[in-house]
Formats: C-alpha cells, structure tokens, sequence
C-alpha cells in the first residue's frame, strides 16, 4: 500500500520524505505553490538532488503534487482561464526538477456559463498547454459537485480525457467527493469500480485522496472527515483503497488531522482486516 498525506515542503522535499517516514508514510502530497494564490519559491536543485537519491534509496513512493485551489481554467473570465494556464505550465516545469511524476487538480468551475462550455474551455485549455508528450501523469479530480464544479461525475471526466491529446492524462479519485456526489462506494463499491473502468479506465486512475464525509450520501457538499468519523465509515473506506484495482495506487489522507492523527489513521488502514 502507498499511503501518505499532506504535507507541507518548507522543510525542502529531502526532509519532508524523512518526516514522512517517521509518520509510517511511504508518499505524501504537496502544493507546489501557494495553495490560496500564485506564488511559488525558488526551485532548490541541490535539494531536488537529494530528495531524488532518498526517495530511490528509501523506495518511497510516487509524490504527490495538488495545483493550486485558485485555479480555474472554465472560468467565465478570460485572465483567470490564462493564469490557470501558466501555473499548471509553470506547476509541470517545476516537477520535471524534482523527478515527481503525479499532478492532480480540480476541473473547476464553470460559473454559471453551463457545464458543456466549461467543459469545452478545459479541453482547449489542456490541449494547448500540454503539447509535449510527457512522463508526468495528471489526474483530474473527482468533485463533490458542489455548485458549478465541474468533475461531480466520470462522464465529465471522461469527455475531459477523451477529447484532450495528452496521453498520460486521467483521474485522482477522492472518497469523500465520490461519495457526495452519489457514488455508493459503501454498498456499491463492485458498481462503481465496473463503471470506472468502463468509462475512464482502471489504468488510468492516477492517485487517490481518502477522506471521509461529514455530510450525508449524494449531498453534494464537500466536508471532510477523519477515517471512521464520518459517514463513510472505517469498513468502507479500508474495502476501497484495498481493492484490488487501487491497491498500488498512491493514496493522500486529507482529513482534519496532525501528524499524530495522520500517523494512526495511516496504521490503522495498513492493518484493516475485513
């Protein structure tokens, strides 16, 4: 099992991995900028080098990238749509450096122009920034379908992938979002994991975040809650990311913890028997 969660970098990438390891985690996920903004620091190559020798000598596993909130690339206003653009350029460039080959990211939010525009912004967007065939995989996640959002169903993200030309893009599944937005993964789990494949493809689910949900089933409100505090349930979650089709994927812990919390939760899913 690949299981970590977020973390911040301000300790460099190199001692974020040893800080991860001393909370049983073998990858954790990060923000590559200002979650809330724009802003980035200073690529640091010496620890970009270091960080790439611990994660080989330790066999650590995929890293994590999360693009930041603020990014909207169906926005209903033309410059908010380009600085979306340039971070997820800029976002992969900085990957490229650290050796980290995983970048997730909300869809975003079509405000109201109507899903079939905003989903068409997102393929013309990625179609023109992601031009090189490269090794990163970027998934696109799954939302709660709060709002305007769009990615509330696989059929939006399978229209995103379908139509978007670069190869090694897919899906970051969330269980709080799945959940939310009317996926049964707690009774229907076989259901969801035959319509997955179906539509997207189990290759190409690229990470997954595990939270539970403080807010009830197909509620469309994105709440996260700790593993087995929510109503989700422990049973559930624990069947999810064990399933066979999950099982070496990364997976991120988001839930409302500190690295106590975070460390008992990673414990306790490592030592679920059903």
């Amino acid at each position: 099992m690949i299981i970590g969660y977020h973390m911040s970098t301000t300790k460099g990438f190199e001692k974020t991995v040893k800080h991860a390891i001393k909370y049983s985690a073998n990858t954790f996920q990060f923000f590559p900028r200002n979650p809330r903004g724009a802003k980035a620091r200073a690529i640091d190559y010496e620890d970009a080098k270091m960080f790439k020798d611990i994660v080989k000598e330790k066999n650590f596993g995929p890293v994590i990238a999360h693009g930041a909130y603020t990014m909207n690339l169906c926005s209903d206003k033309e410059d908010i749509r380009n600085l979306a653009k340039v971070l997820i350029k800029d976002d992969l460039d900085r990957l490229k450096v650290y050796g980290i080959d995983r970048y997730v990211f909300h869809p975003g939010s079509h405000v109201k122009q109507g899903a079939d525009k905003g989903l068409n912004f997102i393929v013309d967007a990625l179609n023109e920034i992601l031009v090189d065939e490269e090794d990163i995989k970027i998934g696109l996640e799954t939302m709660s379908g709060k709002g305007t959002e769009i990615g509330r169903n696989l059929d939006e993200i399978k229209y995103i992938i379908d139509n978007v030309h670069y190869k090694n893009l897919g899906v970051c599944l969330d269980t709080c979002h799945l959940y939310s937005s009317g996926y049964d993964i707690v009774n229907n789990l076989e259901e969801f994991v035959s319509e997955l494949d179906e539509k997207i493809g189990l290759d190409k689910v690229y990470a997954i975040h595990i939270n539970d949900s403080m807010k009830e089933f197909s509620s469309n409100k994105d709440r996260h809650a700790k593993i087995g505090e929510g109503t989700i349930g422990l049973d559930a979650i624990a069947r999810f990311i064990n399933h066979p089709a999950f099982i070496n994927i990364p997976m991120s812990l988001e839930t409302p913890n500190d690295d106590e919390g975070y460390m008992k939760e990673i414990i306790t899913l490592k030592n679920w028997k059903e």
